[in-house]
């Protein structure tokens, strides 16, 4: 199923009479909003129009609220979930109010496990409640279309295909009315590493004068422990409660307010993460467990206590330009690990590719120490560099393989597998992903199985999926981060140790029907296979399965007989169960296996086939899928939403300037994905008071010239300007560790006004010294030089220019990127201004993500902040401007006064800029970074700086 995260922002009037909301890549039709009414908000909690706005004491909660300086309480953040057989019912609920004297944003976040299907949502907006019913997605944007149409108020919600599914609705709440939020989730839990995990998204944003997490675990087979690492923090050591029985456990987590601050007087809540817990389950049958209630069956299948199959292993390891770094140090390190533990029977090789594909050994050889130990050298003294092609590296996998199989070099009880290891799409080669998935299905020819590892999220994961399940295997996404290596080695494990092969389920087909897949390629030990079906009860009083399989040492046929009315008296003694967990379970595993097929589908003829069923299964089981879209409506159908998927699904849905530019053009469909703006909650940031801007994560140079520094750890925005004189280039980014260079030129206004003139930048050069690259941006030109070669575009063009793996992307009178792998990348803004204005000049702004793969050594004015400095900011007062108020900044041993103050970020709305909050450093950010200005000046454009 596609990932789905949803992005609403709603503005509400006159008692909830009419909403607008601000989408990024919304259809044509949907284009032009209504327009925002900021007058007659009700302060009263008597009635408007008829519509009677109760109290906060309704819901039972008395007292004073700990607000922020925003006005907004938390009455209560509730998660309660159910896990019934495997099967997750998780519903997230917010009670909150504003309390304050003006309308605000209030905004209901949370995040949903990656494969969870999003059944309902409601609101209660002081009385009046919205609730969500699931349609075909044409037919939803048509009774959208037409509500808009006829003068309702109408929404949209977007989603997009990322791993972590967010879900996120803004509300512009007028003074004195509560809402309440509602969210309703179901996924089943899977088996890994002999453990089910259930994972849950805690993050209030704030302190909730009532949290509650509260887990309930129904197991017929009988649990085998419960346990809650401490995932949130050692801040919470023995809050957690647990309730462990033979078949049910009770899991409570219930901080008090004063329990959930980071420190005793702090108002900022230490409860952000992640809520776990793991179980596992009793197994005394090897044939499985039989579940069977309301129609439907669920076999769950997980012997233990077989041997290992020998394996035949191929691991294929991207070592292109783009696994530069940590990256590569991380696949290193975990490869050596994955080595190790190899067992002796088993055989492998390596092979590395970036635009050539090389082989540790061209034939499969024992896993003996020597062995090992000499492809561990191999894997040491890789340098990763050059492009990818993918094709050839997977091809030549599968070769391998074949050859050995034809020569009788397999033991014919042993699993072949390949793992691909990469993080970015094929650049060399064979480029059409349909063409490499087509040539590797061929030669692999059900006889083995690909594991695909995606490293970040430039790889195209959706493709991994695609061609691993089309193999027999499965794609795993982790990130490019400290933990790579550990991720790598908890996916290795889960597919090191093959119990079973060539694995069969079957049951009477006179009393089973629409069974779910049912034939499996391998068994990996502390997994789990879950196949069900409909079952005629009615007429049947046993289900019988038999299972086939290969494991190590014989064939096996196991059996299993089950009363179909054995689970009647548990679940209906059990309040707490669910009662329709056999049909979800089935719908789920249908569902998804559905998608799978689809996208494998040969013809376009099976493709629609396929779509159709899926879009039924959708309606009839009300759940989101990319075929369908839930309607959220009033009872009065007046007011109506749509969840929906965007067309891109490797495109956010939602793009942090929602809400602040209404009336902006769409100017993202050109913008890399690092620099699509993402919005930081108010409710995290405990400096930004009173204001629904958001900071954006990105370090920026723009105007005359106003620096912004984004430090992702402390969440905070420093500001500051350079005045400096036209002619001058100052140091943005000076790296010897990558030997990368980013400067600026100073280019002068027209005339001086209140006697100052103004600076800003006329050309950007960039140096690419292992590359031999430079790239120099005026505001007349683009040049790439590469020795005597050189190629110019002018702003007028929208080209696209690669040379030794550095692409220079042209949006005509626009922007300007440049990606160097998957290392860096950079934006340069174009300003246009009247060339007869008086005063103005054309310029320059620059956007260089913080994500950049610098190292240590870099410097500049930007460059030294990949080491991000201790920032705290306390003692704020009232400042001359009520909307700047001052504070103090403790920086590098430092005590500064700083200001709070608005910068542009322009990328979103290039002609009135999008406002982001900053605390501003005078005096040329003097104390913040390091020297004096003048040290970052230059003698010229390609120039290194000293450090000062």
């Amino acid at each position: 199923m596609k990932n789905l995260s949803s992005f609403l922002v709603l503005f509400l009037i006159s008692g909830v009479r009419s909403f607008e909301l601000v989408i990024g890549d919304i259809p044509d039709e949907v284009e032009n909003l209504i327009d925002l009414e900021m007058d007659g908000f009700p302060s009263s909690p008597r009635a408007r129009n008829g519509r009677y706005q109760r109290s906060t004491s309704d819901w039972g909660y008395d007292g004073d609220l700990v607000e922020d300086d925003d006005k907004v309480g938390l009455y209560s953040y509730k998660v309660q979930s159910t896990i019934t057989s495997r099967l997750a019912n998780t519903m997230i609920q917010a009670k909150m109010v504003n309390n304050a004297r003006r309308p605000q944003p209030i905004m209901f976040d949370v995040q949903v496990p990656k494969g969870a299907f999003i059944d309902n949502f409601t609101m209660d907006i002081n009385g009046i409640t919205f609730t969500s019913h699931i349609r075909e997605k044409s037919e939803a944007r048509k009774m959208y279309a037409q509500a808009k149409a006829k003068g309702k108020a109408a929404g949209i919600v977007r989603s997009n295909a990322l791993d972590m599914e967010n879900f996120q609705t803004e509300v512009n709440v007028p003074p004195g009315m509560r809402i309440q939020f509602q969210l309703h989730y179901h996924e089943m839990i899977r088996r890994r590493l002999s453990s089910y995990e259930h994972v849950i998204s805690v993050k209030p944003g704030r302190l909730a004068k009532h949290l509650e997490v509260d887990v309930r675990i129904i197991e017929p087979q009988g649990l085998r422990y419960v346990h809650v690492p401490n995932s949130l923090g050692d801040h919470f050591n023995g809050i957690t409660t647990i309730s462990k029985g033979e078949k049910k456990a009770h899991v409570s987590f219930k901080p008090t307010m004063d329990q959930q601050r980071k420190c005793p007087k702090c108002s900022s809540t230490a409860v952000d993460g992640n809520f776990v817990v793991q179980y596992d389950v009793n197994r005394e049958t090897t044939g499985g467990e039989l579940e069977i209630f309301n129609g439907y069956f669920i076999h769950f299948f997980a012997p233990e206590n077989l041997d290992p199959l020998p394996k035949n292993i191929l691991f294929v390891i991207d070592v292109s330009g783009s696994m530069w770094g940590l990256k590569m140090k991380q696949t290193i390190e975990a490869m050596k690990a994955i080595l190790s533990e190899l067992r002796a029977a088993d055989q492998f090789s390596l092979i590395d590719f970036n635009h050539n594909v090389r082989c540790w050994r061209d034939n499969l050889v024992s896993a003996t120490p020597a062995q090992v130990e000499d492809a561990k050298k191999y894997i040491q003294a890789i340098h990763p560099n050059g492009g990818t092609n993918i094709n050839e590296a997977l091809l030549r996998a599968t070769f391998i393989l074949n050859e050995a199989k034809s020569l009788g070099m397999l033991d014919p009880n042993s699993v072949s597998m390949i793992v691909l290891v990469s993080d970015g799409d094929p650049t060399v080669g064979e480029l059409k992903l349909t063409t490499i998935q087509k040539n590797v299905k061929q030669s692999i020819k059900d006889e083995f199985s690909l594991f695909c590892l995606g490293i970040g999220f430039d790889v195209d994961y959706d493709f991994l999926q695609r061609i691993a399940t089309d193999n027999r295997g499965m794609a795993h996404r982790i990130f490019g981060n400290q933990e790579t290596s550990l991720q790598m080695k908890n996916f290795y494990n889960q597919v090191s140790t093959p119990l079973l092969r060539k694995i069969q389920f079957n049951y009477p087909q006179e009393s089973v029907s629409d069974v779910t897949q049912s034939s499996f390629h391998n068994y990996f030990g502390g997994s789990e296979i879950v196949v069900a079906g409909k079952v005629d009860t009615e007429n049947l009083q046993h289900l019988e399965s038999i299972v086939t399989a290969t494991a190590a040492n014989a064939e096996l046929v196991l059996e299993t007989l089950r009363d179909v009315e054995e689970l009647d008296g548990f679940m209906k003694k059990d309040k707490y169960a669910d009662p329709d967990f056999t049909r979800k379970l089935w719908a789920y595993l249908t569902v998804n296996q559905m998608m799978a097929e689809r996208n494998a589908a040969p013809t376009a003829a099976l493709k629609r086939n396929i779509t159709k069923s899926i879009l039924q299964m959708s309606l009839d089981h009300h759940i989101v899928t990319p075929f369908t879209a839930m309607l959220i409506e009033n009872a009065e159908k007046d007011e109506i939403m749509l969840a929906d998927q965007p067309k891109d699904p490797r495109k956010g849905c939602c793009p942090g300037t929602l809400g602040l530019t209404p009336n902006a053009p769409n100017n993202n469909k050109g913008i890399p994905p690092w620099a699509n703006v993402t919005a930081v909650p108010v409710s995290f940031m405990p400096e930004q008071r009173g204001s629904p801007t958001s900071s954006l994560t990105i370090n920026r140079v723009d105007n005359d010239p106003h620096f912004t520094i984004h430090l992702p750890k402390s969440q905070k925005n420093i500001c500051f300007n350079i005045n400096s004189e036209p002619g001058k280039i100052l140091n943005l980014v000076s790296d010897p560790g990558t030997g990368v260079v980013v400067n600026g030129q100073l280019v002068g206004a027209k005339k001086a006004e209140n006697k100052k003139l103004n600076t800003y930048f006329g050309k950007i050069g960039f140096y690419f010294q292992k590359k031999g690259l430079k790239v120099e941006i005026s505001t007349e030109k683009i040049t790439l030089k590469d020795g005597s070669y050189a190629i110019t575009l002018s702003w007028a063009d929208t080209a696209h220019v690669i040379r030794k793996q550095l692409l220079i992307s042209v949006k005509r009178e626009s922007n300007v990127t440049i990606t160097v792998g998957k290392e860096m990348s950079f934006m340069v803004l174009l300003h246009r201004v009247w060339k007869k204005h008086p005063v103005n000049v054309d310029f320059l702004g620059i956007y260089i993500p913080p994500e950049n793969q610098f190292s240590p050594a870099a410097h500049g004015l930007i460059g030294q902040f990949v080491s991000e400095p201790e920032v705290s900011i306390h003692h704020q007062t009232p400042g001359q401007a009520p909307e700047k108020p001052q504070a103090i900044m403790e920086v590098k041993g430092n005590k500064l006064t700083v200001t709070r103050g608005v910068q542009k970020d322009y990328r979103t709305d290039r002609v009135l800029g999008t406002d982001v909050l900053c605390w501003f450093v005078h005096n040329s950010g003097k104390g913040f970074i390091d020297g004096h200005y003048r040290d970052y000046l230059v003698p010229h454009l390609y120039s290194f700086m000293k450090k000062p």
